[in-house]
């Protein structure tokens, strides 16, 4: 996902949290690109949207799987090259919860299985497919990854920044009645186990240090 996409969706959160409006509020990039934004935030259906999506790529790769003449590890890097990104497209932009995190685990052990063509009616655990096919769980990795890298380099801008504003909770303005939703930003804090201040620091560090690809500490699955 480019930085303009992302743009873009920070722009159209703001507009629809400061107006409060029922609306649904959409950005077309082309036939592929198509993220739905709620007045609140809410990505539920650009989730879903773009898992069924990474599918059907999927299931358009059904001879690629079944043939004998391919390595299994040609077969799953065939399917983090071509499934994975279309599954994952704006996950920058999302807000995962635990449902959110057990749905991209069940998608990538659902490619899997299709691969080693394990039935579903198969007693076979996941910890065996993994084993079968001499791979760990990415996929969930890589989008906190992402959301990491996106968090560390609008932290980095100089100058003033819209997003940067928004991520540091700084713009005027109350917030929503009742209990709060897992925000944005609650992704940012929890997963590195880090509060706001520290991980503004190590954003800081990390452009002077030039070391760590994010912008916090490796995660622990």
């Amino acid at each position: 996902m480019c930085a303009t996409d992302v743009h873009f969706y920070v722009i159209f959160y703001v507009y629809a949290y400061s107006t409060k409006s029922s609306t649904v509020l959409s950005y077309n990039i082309n036939k592929l690109t198509h993220l739905l934004i709620t007045e609140d935030g809410e990505c539920t259906t650009e989730f879903r949207t773009r898992l069924n999506k990474g599918q059907a790529i999927g299931a358009s790769l059904q001879k690629i799987r079944k043939s004998h003449s391919i390595p299994i590890s040609m077969k799953i890097r065939l399917m983090k090259a071509l499934v994975w990104p279309v599954a994952t497209y704006s996950c920058e932009s999302w807000t995962l919860r635990k449902n959110e995190e057990a749905r991209l685990d069940t998608f990538e052990m659902k490619g899997l299985r299709k691969i080693l063509r394990v039935s579903q009616t198969a007693k076979k655990t996941n910890e065996w497919v993994l084993n079968k096919a001499g791979v760990k769980r990415e996929l969930l990795d890589t989008v906190k990854a992402r959301k990491l890298a996106y968090y560390g380099q609008t932290m980095r801008k100089q100058g003033s920044c819209l997003e940067k504003e928004i991520m540091q909770v700084t713009l005027p303005g109350a917030g929503w009645r009742g209990r709060p939703r897992t925000a944005w930003m609650d992704n940012i804090k929890t997963w590195p186990g880090l509060s706001m201040e520290e991980s503004i620091r190590m954003t800081g560090q990390r452009q002077k240090e030039k070391v760590h690809p994010w912008c916090c500490q490796p995660l622990d699955r």
